[in-house]
Formats: C-alpha cells, structure tokens, sequence
C-alpha cells in the first residue's frame, strides 16, 4: 500500500488496517522461523506498511494538537 493510499484512510480504517498488517506480519515471522515462508518479499512490505500507517496516524495527532 502506497503512501497516498493510506492518507486516503480515515482513522478508524487506519486501526483495522494496522491490526491486520500486524497479525500478517506475526504470521509471516513464525512461517520464516519454521522454514515455510513462501513470498519473503512480503515480510519487508507489510513491516513498512506497518511503518507507513503509524507515521500517517502520528502525523494526524500532532497536527490536531497544534
């Protein structure tokens, strides 16, 4: 998911977004540590994903704040 994607989210989006990505992210670290993972690739897209959301959702509480 592109940056611009997840401006585009509202916030309650935002946390359903970042819980999925983050029981993906589990899954796919306890597939690399049994040897199953199929797509690595996947695992250094979904942490910044997970990167990009709580940046967005930072951005969002320091901006209502000022």
């Amino acid at each position: 998911m592109k940056a611009s994607d997840v401006k585009l989210l509202s916030d309650d989006q935002l946390k359903d977004e970042l819980l999925k990505l983050k029981k993906e992210q589990f899954n796919l670290r306890f597939q690399r540590a049994v040897g199953q993972v199929e797509n690595t690739a996947r695992i250094r897209d979904v942490r910044r994903t997970v990167a990009r959301i709580m940046t967005i959702q930072r951005q969002r509480v320091t901006a209502a704040a000022s």
